[in-house]
């Protein structure tokens, strides 16, 4: 047991070294890819001029790159890093509760309550802009949808990770029947919905970039604080609880947490599945199970991920597939392959 817990602190720092200079570059890369393409040297002094206040270090570069990189393309890159990373630690998190290598950020109900809250902003006339509504709403649908999910799994023993996947499940195929007569509604409108159901990053602004970016620090702040008890709770509630964990207490507050944090990703960004649960798979084979190094690691590799895929749809592609269509087809068919070859490590075939 001691081995799960220890941190081998050289190589957490060199892994985290490594991808956070992998991200800061493919963030360079990206900026300047597009209609317009920048070189990757104007990009970063643009980068970096802008982020140090030096106006004077880019005043040679053309001004239409300027606000292309900084106006247009910078705040959608960031909010789809942020996205990612939050995706991927709340998967950890879900994971590490629900004691389910299954449990991704969507397994509560989150997901469909956000869609349900979006639909309602697209469908109504709700009295804001729908930049302001839609997003609004989905948080609002999110976050309600947690709270009747915790209401019905809990119980005088507390909670129990069947009861909150069982009622996620039993909420969540509520909210699909809801969305689906939305749709229904709808009429010509239905695909103004569908194309926000499957998830993308077009025409991001600075407020979604910092909405998201602050979102995504105090959840990693709150699981960082209770990585350890995190790290009992794996060896079942009964254990950690004798270990000095209060279980009860813990797991309220990382799943109230990890909602939070999926519900804002989700007001910004539409469903984008697989990403919450294929990088805590991907990274644990890595570093290990212990969730003080998974936590960081997973942060970079998610935000790395989604900002890849995002490249790809935004300026590879030769049209803007939404960003949840391909996460799905490139995640589901990797995780089929992944959970086949455990299984045969498993059985020796």
């Amino acid at each position: 047991m001691a081995g799960i817990f220890r941190i081998p602190r050289r190589k957490t720092a060199l892994e985290l070294l490594l991808l956070g200079l992998l991200l800061a570059g493919l963030i360079v890369l990206s900026a300047g890819m597009g209609y317009i393409k920048i070189p990757f040297s104007d990009t970063a002094r643009i980068i970096a001029g802008k982020a140090a206040g030096a106006d004077g270090q880019i005043s040679g570069i053309d001004p239409l790159h300027q606000v292309v990189v900084t106006d247009v393309r910078l705040p959608r890159i960031l909010t789809a890093a942020a996205v990612g990373a939050g995706l991927s630690i709340s998967g950890v998190v879900f994971q590490g509760l629900l004691l389910n290598p299954l449990a991704d950020p969507y397994t509560l109900g989150v997901s469909a309550g956000a869609a349900f809250g979006a639909a309602v902003a697209l469908l109504f006339d709700t009295g804001l802009p729908q930049t302001v509504a839609v997003p609004l709403f989905a948080f609002i649908g999110g976050i309600g949808t947690l709270a009747f999910v915790i209401y019905l799994s809990s119980s005088a023993g507390g909670f129990s990770s069947n009861n909150l996947i069982l009622s996620g499940i039993i909420v969540a195929s509520i909210l699909a029947a809801g969305i689906s007569f939305l749709k229904y509604l709808a009429d010509e409108q239905v695909s103004v919905i569908i194309f926000w159901l499957m998830g993308s990053f077009t025409s991001r602004t600075w407020t979604d970039a910092g909405l998201t970016g602050i979102a995504l620090f105090f959840g990693l702040g709150v699981f960082l604080f209770f990585s350890r008890d995190l790290n009992l709770m794996a060896l079942g509630t009964k254990s950690a609880a004798s270990l000095g964990v209060e279980t009860g207490k813990v797991m309220l507050i990382l799943l109230l947490t990890a909602s939070l944090l999926t519900a804002v990703c989700v007001s910004v960004s539409g469903i984008i599945g697989f990403v919450g649960l294929l990088i805590p798979h991907m990274m644990r084979g890595i570093t290990g199970p212990d969730n003080r190094r998974l936590l960081p690691v997973c942060l970079f590799a998610g935000a790395i991920l989604l900002l890849t895929a995002d490249t790809l749809v935004r300026a590879v592609l030769p049209g803007e597939v939404p960003i949840g269509v391909l996460t799905a087809l490139i995640g589901g068919p990797f995780f089929c392959y992944i959970f086949r070859r455990r299984q045969m490590a498993r059985t020796g075939f």
